[in-house]
């Protein structure tokens, strides 16, 4: 049976790398962070994931029917990016993660209690929108929210 149709996944065991990332769909996200752990319990416990698989490297989620992966800062080691990620710099400046039909006011709520900060909190937006935005506990920073 199939969990998971976005990622290919079977309920049974996690698959081996190769086999999961060619499961992967035309679009997934993956975000680079300090703490495996602690990243997954955010995105676990307040924004709703789906935890696939974690160990202290990696972390496979899915978010609104999409995977996001978690990968530990060191397992960029020989990457360009290593030593700007050695740096603490702020993380995804410019980026914009959203996630909708979701309740931006207990997600505010909530953040914080799971490492995360709200940058901005839940208001009516012209656009049509009731959002809060929230970074995660690395900075990257969500649009979350509902039509009103």
């Amino acid at each position: 049976m199939m969990t998971e149709k976005t990622c290919g996944i079977t309920e049974d065991a996690f698959p081996d790398p190769v086999t999961y990332g060619r499961s992967l769909p035309m679009f997934c996200a993956n975000l680079l962070v300090r703490d495996v752990a602690r990243s997954v319990a955010f995105y676990r416990d307040c924004l709703g994931a789906t935890v696939r698989y974690v160990d202290e490297e990696f972390a496979a989620l899915v978010l609104g029917g999409t995977p996001l992966m978690l990968h530990r800062d060191s397992t960029y080691a020989t990457h360009p990016w290593s030593s700007d990620l050695a740096t603490g710099a702020l993380r995804g400046l410019g980026a914009e993660l959203r996630l909708f039909e979701v309740d931006p006011d207990a997600l505010a709520d909530v953040a914080e209690r799971h490492g995360g900060t709200i940058v901005a909190a839940a208001a009516d937006k012209p656009h049509g929108w009731r959002e809060a935005f929230l970074a995660d506990p690395d900075g990257y920073v969500w649009a979350v929210g509902h039509a009103i």
